[in-house]
């Protein structure tokens, strides 16, 4: 790698364009783990529901957009969806799209 300069200036590239991503659903994996230390959840959920925050914080960073709000308002969502948890994240998506399916 260090004969590749190219290839460290590609990442560099990447990540300076997703870092706010990045930064978003390692926040919401943060999150996420102190709400499960907080509340006595086991080692094995942390392990489990942790990282599914992260990475679905990403995703909601990155869709912030979608619904109409800044895009600098997806790191705030990502650590909504933290401090929720994928379950009720989960639910909250399965009402919603239920909502817009009656009314097509």
């Amino acid at each position: 790698m260090p004969d590749r300069p190219e290839t460290w200036a590609w990442f560099a590239a990447w990540l300076e364009q997703n870092f706010p991503a990045l930064y978003a659903g390692g926040l919401a994996l943060m999150v996420a783990a102190w709400r499960i230390i907080y509340t006595g959840g086991r080692v094995r959920q942390i392990a489990m529901e942790a990282p599914l925050c992260g990475l679905l914080g990403v995703g909601v960073h990155y869709g912030a957009e979608f619904i109409g709000a800044p895009a600098s308002a997806g790191t705030f969502f990502a650590c909504v969806v933290g401090l929720l948890g994928v379950e009720t994240s989960r639910a909250a998506a399965k009402h919603a799209l239920e909502k817009k399916v009656e009314q097509l």
